[in-house]
């Protein structure tokens, strides 16, 4: 009895990533399942949405459309869910974004193209297996999963969705600058390398398709999936291994602040110099700036009053946002601190940490964009 599967390099290194796909959409269903944590379930369901969506290939090369049973495996699962990747992508960034996130009933409106495209594939295949018990829909012996027409709705689908996740990362690093000081702390690299690799997957995806114009033949795909699935692997590997502090990001933000605009809001001069009066007098006299996890709840909370109040009062007081003002007197602490040849006794690190910084980088890119010189090139330059 012959091996279903045709051990060849090509299946064989599909093989390989399909195989790490599915083990790493495992083990983050499992984590998010213990850890309570529903990224770590969108990214899984991605993972497994992408690993399927390379076994058509995988199989192919390994002879499955060239033998009646597996073929007709091939032709009637619809392996690639084209058009549920994207939304899959989408909500694992606000997920990432909010850990308050809930996924709602109306949320299910953004699978119902893959839903129509499941029931078309169920129809497909009661006709064809069930009623006519002959090729009707698959009469031309062309997987359907493979057609022109889905694959362009998939990429558009994926490209919209990927859009939609931008304006959502975008509209968050907005937000989380007016309402934390450690804003570069959790604007964490992971959410913009993640999006850079599903846009490159798109880009790679829009040269094959038209560099090949015989996209439903196996032809020269070939590199397009072993592009893909170095992509997978890097996303399935990071992904996992990546420490996102959750609870730093948009839970400290409060519920009836995430859709405000802050700079859009107004108030009258007289109660704007009030405002500044008071935050001026918590930097400079109770040096509220040394606490590195400071938040802008917790200010308006000391001065009894509203986080819109004092937002409203740092973005049109100051001209900057919260996250930038209080670097802005930590620079200045640590500026301080150098001339007073504080740095001679202690670190330049420990005297970051001193004046509110809770990380090197932080602190690093914080002093060159107030300076316009790194640490090191300013203590230079009072020599």
């Amino acid at each position: 009895m012959d091996f279903p599967f045709s051990f060849n390099e090509k299946s064989s290194l599909l093989l390989i990533f399909f195989f790490h796909g599915m083990v790493f959409s495992f083990l983050l269903l499992r984590r998010g399942i213990f850890n309570q944590n529903s990224s770590n379930k969108w990214l899984s369901f991605l993972l497994f949405l992408c690993s399927l969506y390379i076994a058509p290939y995988m199989l192919g090369y390994a002879g499955w459309y060239s033998k009646k049973v597996t073929s007709e495996i091939l032709f009637f699962i619809p392996f690639m869910q084209v058009l549920v990747i994207g939304p899959m992508v989408y909500f694992y960034i606000q997920s990432l974004l909010n850990p308050r996130f809930q996924f709602a009933k109306k949320d299910w409106f953004h699978f119902v193209p893959g839903l129509l495209y499941l029931g078309y594939s169920l129809v497909v295949f009661v006709t064809d297996k069930l009623v006519l018990d002959e090729f009707y829909f698959y009469s031309d012996y062309r997987d359907k999963d493979l057609k022109t027409w889905y694959q362009l709705l998939g990429l558009t689908s994926m490209l919209y969705y990927l859009t939609m996740s931008l304006k959502k990362y975008r509209f968050y690093k907005k937000v989380i600058f007016n309402v934390v000081s450690y804003a570069d702390s959790i604007l964490f690299r992971w959410i913009q390398n993640f999006l850079l690799a599903f846009l490159a997957l798109q880009i790679i995806r829009v040269i094959f398709f038209f560099s090949n114009p015989q996209w439903e033949e196996f032809g020269s795909q070939f590199w397009y999936f072993i592009s893909f699935a170095f992509i997978l692997f890097y996303i399935s590997v990071s992904g996992y291994t990546q420490a996102v502090k959750s609870s730093l990001l948009l839970g400290e933000i409060e519920e009836d602040r995430i859709e405000e605009e802050p700079e859009k809001l107004s108030m009258n001069s007289k109660e704007l110099d009030k405002w500044k009066a008071q935050i001026v007098s918590l930097l400079e006299k109770d040096r509220i700036h040394t606490n590195p996890q400071l938040t802008l709840s917790q200010v308006a909370s000391l001065l009894n009053t509203t986080s819109k109040n004092i937002s409203t009062a740092i973005n049109n007081g100051f001209e900057v946002n919260f996250n930038d003002l209080i670097n802005h007197y930590r620079i200045e602490a640590v500026k301080e601190k150098i001339e007073n040849n504080e740095h001679l006794k202690t670190t330049l690190l420990g005297i970051a940490f001193d004046s509110g910084f809770n990380s090197k980088a932080t602190f690093n890119r914080a002093f060159k964009k107030s300076t316009s010189l790194t640490p090191k090139a300013y203590i230079d330059s009072l020599k």
